[in-house]
């Protein structure tokens, strides 16, 4: 499909820098498959369930994977910001840094602080061991598993999307505004923003109205929110994410379908985790590794019936899949809608709910 079909106009104004306080009173824009648009807030969410519904939560965690450092050669040294997208190995990880084009294989990356003394506080070394056409490098790290992990987290900080870093930089409120109130598995380099609106009050009122509640995890990627540059969906290659559907939550899934009960993802990357995991016959599987599943209009969804999802880019794979899912002139219309009432959009911004058209 051509690329075009999915973009917007959207008034910078309406890009949200901070959240909703509390989480639950961001907007909520409820689409129906057919009949009028709803204006409705967060925590109208329960009045929008039935019990025995079964919702489908991403539990990954947001690693602080911003880090700030020194490259030191004997004729310069210049500071250095590498924002980790993807872990290789157990001391590896790919980076997107800046500025790339001073960096050369072999170079060696101090990231952290110094003191008065010059003497590094949590020292945390890396080696540019390649760099990719594109842009990316790799850093191989002198510490490896857990120690590089916990060195990481004290050196880094949350690597918020470019369209609010570009405006403001992260600060402590962030490290709480930037993670699901549930989330259990580190791992996560962007967050599962459609989790970001529920607080533990407004869960526990859900699990009173008998509405299910399960997890899989999705390690979110940089990727998941850049626009699509391909003027055809067919010619963009997606980038891939590490999931996780535990024995658990795919039976609870299966047998909420063979009783007739809807099942609600929470999020793209909730529905593409088990979309991915999904047989023809609508059977979810358990299972772990890699996903790079790209839905655009014209697929069939096996599993999901409903998604509670924010806004997305222009342009962007999470802009074709609700297309998908709900339908491209009904989410052009929803989306006009927003605008036109002020919605706020993208990680920070305002919520919808999605029925499948």
């Amino acid at each position: 499909m051509r690329v075009d079909l999915f973009d917007f106009d959207l008034p910078e104004h309406l890009i949200a820098l901070r959240p909703a306080r509390p989480r639950d009173s961001a907007r909520l824009l409820y689409v129906p498959a057919q009949g009028a648009l709803g204006d409705r807030i967060v925590r109208d969410a329960p009045s929008l369930f039935r019990a025995g519904d079964v919702l489908v939560f991403n539990d990954t965690r947001v690693i602080p994977a911003r880090l700030n450092g020194v490259r030191g050669r004997r004729e310069s040294s210049v500071a250095v910001e590498a924002t980790l997208i993807e872990r290789i190995s157990p001391s590896s990880w790919i980076a997107l840094a800046k500025p790339g084009k001073r960096l050369s294989v072999g170079d060696r990356i101090r990231f952290g602080s110094l003191d008065d003394r010059t003497c590094l506080l949590g020292a945390l070394d890396a080696v540019v061991a390649s760099k990719s056409e594109h842009g990316a490098i790799e850093l191989a790290f002198e510490l490896a598993g857990p120690a590089l992990d916990a060195a990481i987290a004290d050196a880094g900080a949350m690597p918020l999307p470019p369209y609010i870093a570009s405006k403001r930089a992260p600060d402590v409120e962030d490290e709480s505004d930037y993670q699901t109130v549930y989330a259990a598995q580190d791992g996560a380099v962007a967050a599962p923003t459609a989790g970001l609106h529920f607080t533990a009050d407004l869960l526990a009122t859900l699990d009173q109205a008998d509405v299910e509640r399960v997890h899989v995890t999705l390690h979110v990627g940089a990727g998941t929110f850049l626009p699509v540059k391909a003027d055809d969906t067919n010619a963009h290659v997606m980038h891939s994410e590490w999931r996780e559907i535990s024995t658990a939550t795919a039976t609870a899934i299966n047998r909420a379908k063979a009783e007739g009960r809807r099942v609600i993802a929470i999020g793209t990357t909730a529905l593409r985790s088990l979309e991915s995991a999904t047989d023809e016959n609508g059977v979810v599987r358990a299972e772990a590794g890699a996903t790079d599943i790209f839905i655009t209009p014209g697929y069939r969804f096996r599993v999901i019936d409903g998604l509670w999802t924010n806004f997305h880019l222009p342009r962007s794979t999470l802009f074709m899949l609700v297309s998908a899912f709900a339908g491209l002139e009904r989410m052009q219309a929803a989306y006009a809608h927003a605008v036109a009432h002020g919605y706020r959009f993208y990680s920070y911004g305002d919520a919808s709910m999605l029925w499948r058209g």
